[in-house]
């Protein structure tokens, strides 16, 4: 049974070919559509030389044409790479070189900054530009280079037919992840690995893997009303890249938001009617609820929505609260996994609940935590271990031997496990409660502290409306804790407010004795915190202070720029 990506997508296109598939601003593509136009973007990339195992590289916001470049290049056996696009100069050379790019596909407003790159990559031989409403919308594509082409162009007249050899479980599937720190790492998975952890092989709720490769297009023929899903976060991130392709494989239907917009969205779920909606924790879910208060004289039919899934970010308890407040009936689930293990476990919210470091979940299928040994913990012990999974995970990073050995390891008992980077706890009763990163552990006077855990607490006070935190030096304890906030607009708070609202729910060596106030904190476009950056700012705030006497402000307290 060829557990292949394409392969897939075609047996959901071919149960339900009529069916809705796609939706992203004012197109809207049925299974029968998707599936031609990405077998004619897949036509031009063979006319210009790509091949099995070639990279292609997709640089842009969400689109129509960033999924059917994903698509076209599964269905060649050539590999789609995802570029952030957020990326400046060095960063973009640096992947586009690891990663042996071989054609790239470009938004408009984006092919200046590949073009200033492209001297020093000569392995890439073909531009294709995509019109995103920039640069004087569908004219030339010059400004990625003499030789590039525009998106219209390359698939005119290209054959609509599914004429491709056939595909291979192994075929690769790389997912280029930048983490929180170092340098963007290519994950390698085959791709029967990637779709059971990820992709439905392994049913979330029954943990039962399907039986055969058309067991999903067969539920899609059988189901009269598909579901609808709408995608925030963006396709360069994996999370929202198996949000969508899940949905594709059985036949559902996904709605795309080209940039995350609250008001919109909520506009978006009513016009739709959306069923189930995607996020990336409180980066999108606090804006998402605080901007339902500004269209209360729009009276949106929002009756149709049932979930909201997060994933690859924290969602805290108190955005978690505000949402079952507004919706009682609504269903919160927080999915947790990496770019490396895939999902492992599932957590759904309940009001007032409160988050011991990260969230509690049901572990998924191979799910695990491991002693320093290597050995898998049983429950109930108490202890902290690494959070782990074994089964169906990845080869190792892309032309990374030293870290595919640090991340990949091999237990006593012959066992190959990839180490999520969390610490955790298995509870008496099976469950997992996450940590948080053990990279990022706060030691303070040989107590350790989760930021995750602390930023929950933090993110209840009604001043703050986004935090991060960090250790910083200290001559008595090593590391202090500090938390870098942004208020909400109009708001002001204080190191004395947080102290007392935060000692009511931690013990004390976990209450931060430092406070950096900001005017944003600086995220990724998922969601996913970036603590050097943190770190950064709470150092240089503490070394100002120390300099200026704190210049009057209460000690451990200041106020720093944002940096973006």
């Amino acid at each position: 049974m060829p557990y292949n990506i394409a392969d897939l997508f075609e047996h959901a296109v071919d149960a339900v070919p009529d069916r809705l598939a796609l939706v992203v601003d004012d197109q809207r593509r049925t299974y029968r559509e998707l599936d031609a136009d990405a077998n004619r973007f897949a036509h031009h990339l063979r006319d210009v030389g790509i091949g099995p195992g070639d990279h292609v590289g997709i640089y842009g916001a969400n689109s129509l044409e960033w999924l059917v470049a994903m698509l076209a290049a599964f269905k060649l056996r050539a590999v789609p790479i995802n570029v952030n696009y957020r990326y400046v100069e060095d960063e973009l050379r640096y992947l586009l070189d690891n990663a042996d790019v071989k054609a790239v596909v470009v938004d408009r407003g984006l092919a200046p900054r590949l073009a200033n790159v492209r001297g020093d990559l000569p392995l890439i031989g073909h531009v294709v530009v995509v019109d995103d409403g920039s640069d004087g919308g569908a004219g030339g594509a010059g400004a990625a280079g003499a030789d590039a082409v525009v998106w219209a162009d390359a698939v005119a007249g290209a054959s609509p037919e599914r004429d491709f050899g056939p595909r291979s479980p192994d075929d690769h599937y790389v997912l280029y992840t930048g983490g929180t720190t170092g340098m963007p790492k290519g994950v390698v998975w085959r791709q029967e690995d990637v779709f059971m952890a990820l992709g439905g092989g392994i049913d979330a709720y029954t943990q039962q893997p399907v039986s055969s490769e058309t067991e999903l297009a067969e539920k899609a023929a059988a189901t009269e009303t598909p579901l609808v899903s709408y995608c925030l976060p963006p396709l360069m991130h994996g999370a929202a890249q198996w949000a969508t392709m899940r949905f594709l494989f059985d036949g559902s239907t996904t709605v795309l938001a080209r940039r995350f917009d609250p008001h919109d969205a909520w506009r978006t779920i009513a016009r739709e009617r959306v069923n189930s909606t995607m996020i990336t924790g409180d980066a999108m879910g606090r804006p998402l609820i605080e901007a339902l208060d500004d269209l209360a004289d729009e009276d949106l039919d929002l009756s149709s929505l049932v979930v909201i899934a997060s994933s690859a970010a924290v969602f805290s308890p108190a955005v978690k609260d505000r949402f079952l407040a507004r919706f009682p009936d609504l269903i919160l689930v927080d999915a947790i996994g990496s770019t490396e293990t895939g999902s492992t476990g599932m957590a759904m919210a309940s009001p007032g609940a409160e988050m011991r470091g990260g969230p509690t979940v049901q572990p998924g299928r191979d799910a695990v935590v491991l002693d320093d040994d290597l050995r898998e913990m049983p429950p109930g012990t108490g202890k902290v271990g690494r959070m782990a999974r074994k089964g169906n995970i990845p080869l190792g990073y892309y032309k990374d031997e030293a870290k595919t050995r640090e991340t990949f390891v091999t237990g006593p008992d012959g066992v190959r496990y990839v180490l999520a980077g969390d610490m955790a706890v298995r509870e008496a009763d099976g469950s997992i409660t996450l940590l948080g990163r053990g990279s990022g552990c706060i030691n303070t006077g040989g107590e350790k502290v989760f930021p995750e855990e602390v930023e929950g607490v933090l993110k209840a006070h009604p001043a703050v409306f986004d935090t991060l935190v960090v250790g910083v030096p200290d001559e008595r304890w090593g590391q202090r804790v500090a938390a870098v906030v942004q208020p909400r607009p109009g708001a002001t708070v204080t190191l004395a407010e947080l102290d007392e609202h935060c000692r009511a729910r931690l013990a004390a060596y976990k209450v931060p004795r430092q406070l950096t106030v900001v005017d944003a904190i600086t995220r990724s476009p998922s969601g996913k915190p970036d603590y050097p950056w943190a770190q950064r700012v709470a150092r240089e705030a503490a070394e100002a202070q120390a300099a200026d006497g704190a210049a009057g402000e209460p000690a451990g307290s200041g106020r720093a720029p944002a940096s973006r």
